[in-house]
């Protein structure tokens, strides 16, 4: 998954990126308005972290420019303010959650999941696909019933393609899933995909190439009933 962490804070801002860089998310993390609306218009975010003081202005801007523009990713709300009107509007502008500073980390982490889960329509943590099972809480992967030790890369990479098994992943998705604004070689997504081909070998799994359009998670195809055409 790819986030935004919109906070002025750079403690914070450091400690929600290491953590939730710890569960195989790619992070991105923003302290002004305008670069965050910048970062917005250029990429495509599974989830938004949002304070709302912020030095340049208010972070219910950056919320309402979202929803003027049909941006539907979740977003959570981040802040020291605890007056009710600042929850009430930021709910009716299309805020998703509403989490008060102090806060702990892993009640963050919960709720970044069960966003996550709700925005997929997923029913747990978990995710199938053929023989293979990725848990997104402890960033964990088997294929048919044995550990895959993933790096967060490979992770997240898998995550993306069985989220969309059987449909075209373009490679622009996946590059900015797994690199950000990362500054990254061009054939950075290939040594990725190679690897996880590797791991896939034998399990009937296969992740195929469409030039020009991206990469596709696919079964095996099953085999043509005898004297029937190809």
């Amino acid at each position: 998954m790819h986030l935004l962490v919109i906070e002025d804070d750079p403690l914070l801002s450091r400690s929600l990126t290491q953590a939730m860089t710890r569960h195989g998310y790619t992070v991105d993390a923003l302290a002004r308005i305008d670069d965050a609306i910048q970062a917005l218009r250029q990429g495509r975010f599974d989830l938004v972290l949002l304070d709302l003081g912020l030095p340049d202005g208010s972070g219910l801007d950056v919320l309402e420019w979202m929803r003027a523009h049909t941006d539907s990713t979740p977003v959570m709300i981040l802040t020291a303010r605890d007056a009710l009107a600042d929850r009430v509007r930021g709910l009716d502008l299309g805020a998703d959650d509403y989490l008060a500073k102090p806060f702990s980390i892993t009640e963050l982490e919960a709720r970044v999941r069960a966003l996550l889960r709700r925005s997929q329509q997923r029913l747990d943590n978990n995710v199938r696909f053929g023989g293979l099972v990725l848990d997104t809480r402890s960033a964990s992967a088997w294929l048919d019933g044995t550990a895959l030790d993933l790096p967060r890369r490979e992770f997240s990479l898998l995550e993306a393609l069985m989220l969309n098994a059987g449909r075209i992943v373009q490679r622009e998705a996946l590059e900015n899933r797994l690199f950000g604004f990362e500054a990254v070689g061009a054939n950075a997504l290939d040594v990725y995909v190679s690897r996880l081909r590797k791991r896939l070998a034998g399990s009937g799994l296969s992740i195929r190439t469409l030039r020009g359009l991206g990469y596709r998670l696919e079964e095996p195809r099953a085999p043509f009933e005898k004297g029937r055409p190809e």
